[in-house]
Parts: structure tokens; C-alpha cells; sequence
């Protein structure tokens, strides 16, 4: 399987506040950067996004997309929409275990992580013959590459996904191939 995962373009949100799920518009135009991408991407492709409409308006400027809750950014429950300087020594906790913390009524990375994976696995149980792209956020796609190159959980956060840009994986029988990574034409 040929595997391009694409992070959505930069949302409209000023620096330093938090957003997982929180629905944000987009800062810069999601047709202008399907126009960067398309020629990266092959002709034809199945296409899978979050539902949140700064991965959502991409992926509709790239063609009919399935849309999946699964693929959508980690919740961060009551910070969603706080600035990170507002939500003081919390950060710190989270710091100490990015993986296990969970924000008042949000989500764990992993339990985020068990959500994507479970999307992943119906993917690979039911494989296209096209390639498939995904349109979606940082923290589903650093569990997308980094649980098909093999890399420990603890690992994941070091792969960086750089806004409208994309990665290509290539999944084959006897392994996983990182052809690229942050491209766009």
C-alpha cells in the first residue's frame, strides 16, 4: 500500500493557545494548498480525513474524502481554546508523561493513539487497490507513521508533520518503507 499522510493547512488561531478537537478555520487557503500537493500525489487515490474542517476543507479541495471521527487531533477537554501560559503547572504534569496525561476532560495520548490505530487496522484488514491519502492532524499522523515504522510510542512525538505538507509511507508484506517526508511540489 502507498500511504501519503497530509496535515491539514496552518488553522486560523494565534500562538500559544491550545487546540486538539476545537473546530478552527483555516489561516491560509485550503485550495491553494491541494494546488502545492497535487502534483506529489498520484492520479488516482482513496481519501480518508478527520472531520474537523481544517483537515476536512483540504481534503474536499483534493477530491471525495471519507470522513472518519477516529483521525480527528487529540482532545484536550478543558483547555481546548486556553492559552498554554493560562493553563500554568498542568503543562508540567503533561510534560513528565506526554503519553499517559490526560487535560481535564480530554483525552490521553494513547488513548488517542488506540482510536487512530483502531482506524489503521480496518484499513489495513479491507486494503485498497489505490493508493490512500489522509488528510488529517500532527498527533494522529505521528501515530500513523510511527506505529508502521516500528518506532516505540515514546518515539512519535519526534516526528514532526509540518502544516499542508506531505509524507509518503509505503507498507509492503515484508515491511515499511519512509519514501519522503514534509514535501510539496
Amino acid at each position: 500500500m502507498e500511504l501519503h499522510l497530509i496535515r491539514h493547512p496552518k488553522p486560523d488561531v494565534a500562538s500559544g493557545v491550545c487546540y486538539g478537537q476545537l473546530d478552527l478555520g483555516l489561516a491560509e487557503s485550503a485550495t491553494a494548498v491541494a494546488a502545492r500537493l497535487r502534483p506529489i500525489l498520484p492520479e488516482r487515490f482513496e481519501l480518508h480525513t478527520s472531520p474537523l474542517q481544517r483537515a476536512r476543507l483540504l481534503a474536499e479541495a483534493l477530491g471525495e474524502a471519507r470522513t472518519d471521527p477516529r483521525l480527528m487531533e487529540i482532545s484536550f477537554g478543558e483547555w481546548e481554546g486556553r492559552r498554554f501560559d493560562d493553563i500554568g503547572q498542568a503543562i508540567d504534569d503533561w510534560a513528565s508523561d506526554p503519553l499517559g496525561f490526560r487535560a481535564p476532560g480530554g483525552e490521553s495520548a494513547r488513548e488517542m493513539s488506540t482510536r487512530v490505530l483502531d482506524w489503521l487496522a480496518g484499513l489495513r484488514a479491507n486494503p485498497s487497490s489505490q493508493t490512500v491519502v489522509v488528510v488529517a492532524h500532527g498527533g494522529p499522523l505521528r501515530v500513523i507513521a510511527g506505529h508502521l515504522l516500528g518506532l516505540p510510542p515514546d518515539r512519535w512525538l519526534g516526528l514532526d508533520f509540518a502544516c499542508g505538507q506531505a509524507t509518503r509511507i509505503d507498507v509492503a508484506t515484508w515491511g515499511t518503507t519512509l519514501k519522503w517526508f514534509n514535501r510539496h511540489a
